[in-house]
């Protein structure tokens, strides 16, 4: 489809600190075709000045005249229909991309219910009332089973879209997102948590030995490419579902759903040792006596974190050139130092849908990409 007009058009909502990014330069490249008509894009935060971190590239893609953002506050149902209505002239948007949903595990029940599961119901409503060929919401919980008020919420939104009639719903879920201008989750965290090892001088220590449990990763490149693959075939399908409200507990609710993750179907050690190698250490395990110790200790992660920070800000400070503001933490929260297990096969959704990955493996060239580009805006310590 080379006429612009031909292509469909987009809705994203929230994930500006997550996904939504590297959704709209994938569908809007600074160099290349764009793959839609128009894309308009919807979160809390504001733009012009920045109030999150969006990293050096796109507030160029916000300059493309395909690109439309608002800001809007979504727990508002009164403030959703009209950003359903597409620019003058223009016919009625074809896919939804819901990247909505509070991804912080230290959030109340309460919290989750009104940012998570509200905000996807009303979507989802707004989205069946207009018919819309696709309707794609991220998936957070990476566990298949879910666990914690995070898995456990977002796991019932889930339930919820699936229970909506004339809702046409593909599910994305992905494995530990990671790329370049992407500060938010796991893996950003541990790999600066590595260089700060490797500036140690000190190997970087897990309490989860031996490591052999998976912690499958996913290019932000591939979650956008996902997303839009996952659109694309669900546009000429049918859906049929039953209500706009939640389903009984012990109802069955179904609906297509995708794994997404790499294929370098890596082991907790084996993405440590991958890490800490690029920054000059290694990656290893306490001993049986440390890790009785440690976890059996309450404050064991401020402990942790004070040794982290500490450092990392060390780094910040002698950086040549100074960074004087950096997104980047090396605090670990107690989340991201419990066992989890991230093990998703990515065969369905290349044999369903046909997507080829764009990052097929993590390794030292996809890190120096990300550590790259951090230091030329100014947000990675250059030593």
């Amino acid at each position: 489809m080379t006429d612009s007009s031909q292509k469909p058009s987009v809705l994203i909502f929230g994930g500006l600190n997550t996904y939504s990014r590297a959704l709209a330069a994938y569908l809007v490249p600074l160099e290349g075709d764009p793959l839609v008509s128009h894309v308009r894009m919807v979160d809390k935060y504001q733009v012009a000045p920045a109030t999150t971190y969006i990293g050096a590239e796109f507030p160029k893609i916000l300059e493309k005249e395909e690109v439309d953002y608002q800001q809007a506050n979504l727990t508002v149902p009164s403030n959703i229909p009209p950003l359903f209505d597409p620019p003058e002239g223009q016919p009625p948007y074809d896919y939804v991309f819901d990247l909505t949903g509070e991804v912080r595990q230290d959030r109340t029940d309460m919290i989750q219910i009104s940012t998570t599961c509200n905000v996807a119901r009303i979507l989802g409503e707004e989205a069946a009332k207009r018919k819309v060929k696709a309707y794609c919401p991220w998936d957070e919980k990476q566990n298949p089973k879910p666990s914690g008020t995070v898995g456990t919420w977002w796991h019932e939104t889930l339930r919820i879209l699936a229970n909506m009639e004339d809702l046409n719903l593909v599910i994305l879920r992905a494995a530990l997102g990671y790329g370049p201008y992407t500060d938010y989750g796991t893996m950003a965290s541990f790999i600066t948590v590595a260089a700060v090892y490797g500036y140690m001088n000190k190997p970087m220590k897990s309490l989860w030995s031996p490591g052999k449990h998976p912690s499958h990763t996913v290019h932000v490149e591939d979650i956008a490419g996902g997303l839009w693959a996952c659109a694309q075939w669900m546009a000429p399908l049918a859906s049929s579902r039953m209500s706009l409200e939640a389903p009984a507990p012990d109802k069955k609710v179904t609906a297509p759903l995708f794994n997404l993750a790499d294929d370098s179907q890596m082991t907790l050690a084996e993405t440590g040792q991958l890490c800490t190698s690029f920054f000059g250490t290694t990656f290893d395990f306490f001993n049986f006596f440390e890790n009785t110790i440690f976890k059996l200790k309450d404050d064991i992660v401020e402990e942790i974190n004070e040794l982290h920070v500490g450092h990392w800000t060390e780094m910040i400070l002698k950086s040549n050139p100074p960074i004087p503001n950096t997104p980047l933490s090396a605090y670990m929260d107690k989340y991201y130092l419990e066992k989890t297990v991230v093990g998703f096969s990515n065969s369905k959704i290349k044999t369903v849908t046909g997507y080829q990955l764009s990052k097929p493996r993590f390794n030292h060239d996809t890190i120096k990409d990300m550590i790259d580009k951090w230091k030329a805006e100014g947000s990675w310590p250059i030593l």
